[in-house]
């Protein structure tokens, strides 16, 4: 493989980094404290300011920013500058509340790009590629983001958004992208909708499929690289921080995400003490925005669960694929499980799809867990009870907790457009998250 293409940033040592993020991190902690009076009183409440930071690990003093600050200052009170200055907003869908809103500045959108374009370059995608961007556009940040980033590392971009799945498989066979960007889990409806139009996902042009918005296993990882002959590489982001780019794996190594700690500083602390852990160690990831005008944020906790592991392809420090959320996790019974968990044994068990959902409800005093999976096709009636059997197997063997698994008709399971509901939590009536 060619080596890969690196900007000014992707060069520097280790030391020089570390020294461009300690600059970074101060002038972010006086902008932060001088223009939103949530830092300031925050800041001041903790008995620290923005000067008392004299080297990186003295952030680990400053105090958390949570997702339920941001909805407490709806819409525009987490903001550093004037409105007037704002050039874009975007929103969190706001499915458990109020959105959580996010500006942008001209330059924010500027360095937006730049690390989306970053990111693709990361991926294998080179200027000239064609890239087919089937995330959502609008207050989602995932669709523009992607856009942007790839229409300023030179390529061309098809805004497939969501939806409309037969249209999308055509538009790939006229259009021949080279690069596909979008969730994993839409990314399977896709293959779904080539093999009934009787297309074969091996013969499209498509080399490389970015995929993000969703935590994703190496076992779909292998399903997807598989059933399409392409390069499967994951990228991150979130709306609070910028959006996607954040982070990205790079194609030559596919071994965790780099993150471009040149603009966001990473920590991994306890989910329950909030203590920085060290290196190698797996908690929860925290972030703080290092060149971000608008709305910078301070030890903004993810709720993502990962680990930071040294650099490999570039100078970055990595994370590993985020396998959960700290909000996403079931404890049923004293157990702790997760929906990747479940997710690994669907994919390695035989005569079903990779289209599941997790369904909590109460029987009594307990809840209870239900897998419900689709059938593969051509999978027998009996072949579908050894499945159901060798699911509730494994996780009572993997995991420790005893589930239902109803194996379902082919296409009975709502598909996705977006980031896909893996947990429907009936226990109180009909809500959802996931």
């Amino acid at each position: 493989m060619a080596a890969p293409l690196l900007d000014a940033a992707e060069r520097l040592s280790r030391p020089e980094l570390e020294a461009l993020q300690l600059d970074r991190l101060r002038a972010s902690l006086r902008h932060a404290y001088e223009h939103v009076g949530f830092y300031r009183e925050a800041f001041d409440k903790a008995g620290i300011r923005p000067e008392d930071c004299r080297s990186l690990a003295d952030l680990a003093r400053f105090p958390f920013t949570a997702k339920a600050d941001l909805r407490d200052h709806y819409p525009f009170g987490m903001f550093a500058v004037p409105e007037e200055q704002i050039r874009r907003v975007h929103a969190s869908s706001g499915t458990t509340g109020r959105p959580t809103v996010v500006g942008y500045t001209e330059r924010d959108l500027d360095t937006w790009a730049d690390v989306v374009a970053r990111s693709i370059r990361a991926a294998g995608g080179r200027p000239g590629h064609k890239v087919h961007i089937a995330y959502g556009y609008g207050l989602f940040t995932g669709g523009l983001g992607a856009h942007y980033g790839a229409e300023r590392l030179g390529c061309t971009v098809i805004p497939a958004s969501g939806g409309m799945t037969a249209r999308q498989v055509q538009l790939i066979q006229d259009f021949r992208p080279e690069i596909i960007m979008v969730t994993p889990s839409y990314m399977l409806t896709l293959l779904d909708e080539f093999e009934r139009q009787g297309v074969d996902p091996r013969t499209t042009s498509l080399k490389i499929g970015t995929f993000g918005a969703e935590p994703w296993t190496e076992e779909m990882r292998r399903e997807i690289e598989e059933r399409f002959a392409i390069d499967a590489v994951d990228i991150y982001g979130l709306s609070e921080v910028i959006g996607p780019g954040v982070a990205q794996e790079c194609v030559e190594t596919k071994d965790g995400l780099h993150i471009w700690e040149d603009h966001f500083y990473p920590e991994i602390v306890d989910p329950l003490t909030g203590e920085v852990l060290p290196e190698g160690e797996r908690g929860e990831l925290v972030f703080t925005s290092l060149t971000k005008e608008a709305m910078p944020v301070i030890r903004y906790r993810t709720r993502d669960l990962t680990r930071l592991l040294p650099g490999t392809a570039r100078v970055f420090r990595r994370m590993e694929k985020v396998t959960g959320r700290s909000d996403d996790l079931v404890i049923l019974r004293g157990v702790n499980l997760f929906p990747t968990q479940i997710e690994e044994i669907v994919l390695r068990t035989p005569g079903v799809a990779p289209h599941f959902q997790l369904r909590l409800t109460r029987e009594g005093r307990l809840d209870a867990l239900t897998v419900r999976v689709e059938a593969r096709a051509d999978t027998a009636p009996e072949q579908r009870e050894a499945a159901a059997a060798s699911i509730a197997s494994a996780v009572k063997d993997g995991i420790g907790v005893s589930v239902g698994v109803e194996v379902v008709d082919p296409e009975t399971i709502e598909r996705s457009v977006g980031k896909f509901k893996r947990i429907v939590d009936l226990r109180n009536g009909p809500a959802t998250h996931g």
